[in-house]
This record gives C-alpha cells, sequence and structure tokens, in this order.
C-alpha cells in the first residue's frame, strides 16, 4: 500500500536492524504488551510475520512503514481479523518519527484495507488510557470511544487499563 509519504509493505529478513531500533526502546514499549525487545525477541517476532504472510485465506497483517522519500523504515502497523468480519489495528513507531503524522496516515491506509479490500463491518483497537499520543490516532481516523476496559490485561508484572476504540464501516464510509 502507498500513502502520501509511506510505503506499507510486508517485512523481510533485512528489517531487522530497523525494527529492533524501535522495539528495543523502553520509551517506545512504556504502553506496549511486549518489549523492550532483546535481539532474539525481535528476530523471532519478524520470523512469525513472515510466516505469517503464507496463511491462506490471510487473516493477519503485520506490515512495515517505510518512508517514501528515503525508504527508511520507521515502524509498523497490523491488522489481525477475527469473526465475524472485525479487525483489530494497530501501530508502533521509532520515537525519532513521532509527532509527524506517519501513525495517523499509516492506520487510515489499514482502514481502508479492512473495509474496501475484505469487507469489513467494524475495526477497532485499545490503547492504554495514559498514551494520549496513540488515542489522539484513533480518534483522527474517525474511531469513536467505547469504553474503558478496567484492568483487563496483566503483563509486565501488573494488571492494566486500556481504551477501546471503533469504526464501522458506513461511518469510514
Amino acid at each position: 500500500m502507498e500513502t502520501k509519504r509511506l510505503i506499507i509493505r510486508d517485512f523481510i529478513a533485512s528489517d531487522l536492524e530497523a525494527v529492533h531500533a524501535y522495539a528495543s526502546d523502553p520509551l517506545v514499549c512504556t504502553h506496549t504488551i511486549w518489549g523492550p525487545n532483546t535481539i532474539e525477541d525481535t528476530q523471532h517476532y519478524l520470523n512469525s510475520v513472515i510466516e505469517m504472510q503464507g496463511q491462506q485465506p490471510r487473516m493477519d497483517y503485520e506490515f512495515a512503514v517505510v518512508l517514501k522519500e528515503s525508504g527508511e523504515l520507521i515502524g509498523g502497523c497490523g491488522m489481525h481479523i477475527g469473526n465475524p468480519l472485525q479487525a483489530e489495528l494497530g501501530y508502533c513507531f521509532n520515537r525519532a518519527f513521532w509527532g509527524n503524522g506517519y501513525a495517523t496516515e499509516a492506520a487510515a491506509a489499514l482502514l481502508q484495507l479492512g473495509f474496501r479490500e475484505h469487507g469489513l463491518h467494524r475495526m477497532y483497537a485499545t490503547c492504554r488510557p495514559d498514551n494520549v499520543g496513540s488515542a489522539a490516532v484513533l480518534q483522527r481516523i474517525g474511531m469513536k470511544f467505547e469504553g474503558h476496559l478496567r484492568e483487563h490485561m496483566r503483563h509486565k508484572g501488573k494488571w492494566h487499563d486500556s481504551y477501546q476504540y471503533s469504526i464501522l464501516e458506513y461511518e469510514w464510509a
């Protein structure tokens, strides 16, 4: 997929170093359920998403986000299709590129993939309540706040809350 400034493509084995640059950053991983990664963690992730590309039918997408202008890999985004005709989307970017609208641009492209290419009815995402940047991205792409999930997820040794957002196909259209 291409947007105004981005190429959104499948990951390849040679993306390891660029992915590890953000996946090993403690600040990037503050609001994630994974990381900060070791190089082995990042290699395992990359191997699994490359294997995922062979799904038939493909239900899980994890993409590299690359700047058109420079070819630099700056982050990743993904969409995971469930039943019935719903998908969860997410994204993660190298912090050197935060605040430039790249996550919004990539997330909007995922909505197009989900609704136009897969005929989905609903797409949703969660973020930690203190991740105001991610919440703003979800709002900018037209998602509506659905609720506050209280201590529904345990990771990194403690319970975490999430905000849930969604958008329906007819709202997107």
